[in-house]
């Protein structure tokens, strides 16, 4: 059977040893030298095996001080079902407010913005057909909490009250009742979740760690005629947050 990496076996044995409690949370680990003089390793090795632990979330680097035990965050439950579209408003902050916490978001849009290839082919339009995208950063109770861009054609909102998703009388009202204000009404919510790993981007946004996992959902809304009205690359951070699905049974 071939053998691991060093780099793996270094790391497996450090990750054994932090769980079993050599070093506490907070504690900071021997030096990286320390570490390969004890493994018998380059120093390389060690800094391989640390930044593996550093991804999976299990340490942190400080910046000209060292690396610690991070300290385990708490992970909270996020749920997306069909309730949550149907009770008006934005479903974000009725999600954060059935939880206690004040949900808040930062956004900023574009319009005429020509759709990417991927995006129209998502929204059934041509490439380059003028789109208005809008990017959030969502909080709660002042934390990051999830990232998205959303993409609408302009064919179906331009000329209208609510062009841009953030501005008019219906301002941060949600994709369902803005939509329903012009007389579209969307009836069906295609997700698609993939894992990821985070973009440096995503990470200061997120207040997470290069590298770590988050949730990448892929949402498309379809109105009653089955076409796409809207279209959004949804990411939220896995080590603060668990998405689960609640599907509703139709009775005979």
């Amino acid at each position: 059977m071939p053998r691991e990496a060093p780099y793996l076996e270094v790391a497996d044995s450090l990750r054994a040893r932090v769980l079993a409690g050599e070093w506490a949370v907070g504690e900071r680990l021997p030096s990286r030298a320390h570490l390969a003089e004890e493994y018998g390793v380059g120093r390389n090795v060690t800094q391989r095996a640390m930044d593996r632990l550093i991804v999976e979330g299990l340490l942190e680097g400080r910046a000209g001080s060292g690396t610690y035990v991070r300290k385990p965050r708490e992970r909270m439950r996020m749920v997306r079902s069909r309730h949550r579209e149907r009770r008006g408003g934005s479903p974000f902050r009725a999600d954060m407010k059935e939880r206690g916490s004040a949900g808040t978001w930062e956004s900023h849009s574009e319009a005429r913005t020509p759709a990417p290839a991927h995006i129209a082919e998502r929204l059934a339009i041509e490439p380059g057909d003028l789109c208005v995208v809008t990017r959030y950063e969502f909080l709660a109770d002042g934390q990051p909490v999830q990232l998205s861009a959303s993409w609408e054609p302009m064919s179906i909102t331009d000329g209208t009250p609510i062009v841009l998703p953030e501005m008019g009388p219906l301002a941060g009202k949600g994709v369902v009742e803005r939509m329903r204000s012009i007389g579209v009404v969307v009836d069906t919510a295609v997700e698609v979740p993939r894992p990821a790993r985070a973009t440096q981007e995503q990470a200061n946004l997120l207040g997470i760690s290069l590298g770590d996992l988050v949730l990448e959902i892929e949402r498309t809304y379809y109105d009653t005629e089955g076409r796409p009205v809207e279209t959004a690359d949804i990411v939220v951070p896995d080590v603060r947050w668990e998405v689960a699905y609640e599907f509703g049974i139709d009775r005979p």
